[in-house]
């Protein structure tokens, strides 16, 4: 967590001193407001991160002398592959062209996502595809 926290410090840090340059020689609201919002992307999980790190035991990954043997194990459990993503997307786009072209796709992408909520359910409480 060190290494992650390092780099977005760093990348809160950089994008302060350009954005307070910016300001100062652009005189612009937005692209300053902008900027500040950058900064908060990076010095908000980097603070949390370095915070983080100093509570936790250090991973292989954070230790310099540390062997290749020290950081196998276990990866990771990866889930299998899901039509139900595609679903929720789905859903998505009709709920947001609701918000465009009006109310009459609206059951449309609420239909899409309460079938999403329960494939997903039963797809989660039975293992494998559904």
């Amino acid at each position: 967590m060190k290494v992650e926290s390092y780099v977005l410090l760093f990348i809160g840090f950089f994008f302060a001193v350009c954005g307070v340059v910016y300001w100062i020689f652009s005189g612009e609201q937005a692209g300053s407001i902008m900027l500040l919002g950058t900064v908060l992307l990076g010095l908000l999980p980097g603070s949390y991160y370095y915070w983080w790190s100093r509570r936790m035991k250090p991973r292989p990954e954070d230790e310099d002398d540390a062997t290749i043997e020290e950081g196998a194990g276990v990866i990771g459990a990866f889930p299998s592959s899901s039509i139900w993503p595609l679903v929720v997307g789905l859903s998505a786009v009709f709920i947001g062209l609701a918000l465009v072209f009006g109310s009459w796709t609206l059951p449309v992408g609420f239909a899409l996502a309460l079938a999403a909520l329960v494939g997903v359910i039963y797809e989660s409480r039975r293992g494998g595809l559904v």
